[in-house]
């Protein structure tokens, strides 16, 4: 049986250092579970990610085990907001983010699927939001993106050349939550050597129509 890397079907999980490209992301499916708050000390996204990726195995394995259909875990990715876009960029106002915690599913994967994974990992215990997370279909569609190295707080100057310069100087406008897709795990990998993808949905900015005499 031949482990299917879902990421690799996906151009827009290819990027580079250096360069902003300008990709459509087709429609996916994935986990998903919301919260607020500070993702270095808060609880809610400590538990968010203790349930998330259980979930994700105890999925993949039911897939293999009953479809004969196996894939590697994707890594975690996130939605991320907040009420003034300079927390993002300047300030860094971490307490001030909302998120959205992402782990990318095949497409044939179906609710019946993940509900039954679910009761799986709930009779072993330790997923503390496991019943907050969703299967959703997410169809992002246009954006702009670019590859990170290093720190996750070293990140704002590359998102201020990409929100100040790079989307309005192709005639794009920003639409969509920031989006990072966290291709190391942070817990076993040094700061300088993290990798993430820093993704920003975008539409055209409509032309102008001339003022008539």
């Amino acid at each position: 049986m031949a482990k299917v890397d879902l990421t690799q079907q996906v151009e827009a999980y290819r990027a580079r250092v250096g360069r902003f490209d300008v990709v459509t992301v087709p429609p996916l499916t994935y986990l998903m579970v919301d919260g607020h708050g500070d993702p270095n000390t808060s609880d809610a996204y400590r538990d968010a990610v203790s349930s998330v990726f259980p979930l994700a195995y105890a999925l993949k394995f039911l897939s293999k085990r009953e479809l004969d259909r196996d894939y590697g875990v994707p890594p975690l990715e996130a939605l991320w907001s907040a009420d003034d876009m300079a927390a993002f960029t300047t300030t860094r106002d971490t307490s001030r983010w909302d998120w959205t915690l992402l782990n990318l599913v095949p497409g044939w994967v179906s609710p019946e699927h993940v509900e039954a994974a679910r009761a799986q990992v709930a009779r072993k215990g330790g997923a503390p939001v496991l019943d907050a997370v969703r299967l959703e279909p997410f169809d992002e569609g246009l954006v702009v993106q670019t590859l990170h190295v290093g720190p996750y707080d070293a990140e704002g100057p590359v998102l201020a050349t990409l929100h100040d310069e790079v989307i309005p100087g192709r005639g794009l406008r920003m639409t969509g939550r920031h989006h990072e897709v966290y291709l190391n795990d942070a817990r076993r990998t040094a700061p300088e050597r993290l990798r993430t993808i820093l993704r920003q949905p975008v539409e055209p900015v409509e032309p102008v129509e001339p003022e008539l005499p």
